[in-house]
């Protein structure tokens, strides 16, 4: 699955491909979000074994997309 990250003050969006569930992404988001200190740390692994770690309070938006199969060829001009 492709998870674009916003971060506020920054024009481009993190993009990011894992195999984590959605439930699990919204459950650490929401976890770093309501930390008791304000400054949690929102994590998420890559599909490829590295760890992506981001501020919490500095997430503008989390935005969750299906792998789409991508389209090769001429058959894909209209």
């Amino acid at each position: 699955m492709e998870v674009k990250i916003g971060i506020q003050s920054i024009p481009r969006e993190l993009v990011v491909e894992t195999d984590t569930p959605v439930e699990e992404i919204e459950r650490a988001l929401a976890e770093a979000l309501h930390s008791a200190d304000g400054q949690g740390l929102f994590a998420i692994d890559t599909a490829k074994g590295g760890r992506l770690l981001v501020p919490a309070d500095k997430i503008a938006f989390v935005e969750f997309s299906a792998d789409q199969a991508r389209r090769v060829g001429f058959g894909n001009i209209v």
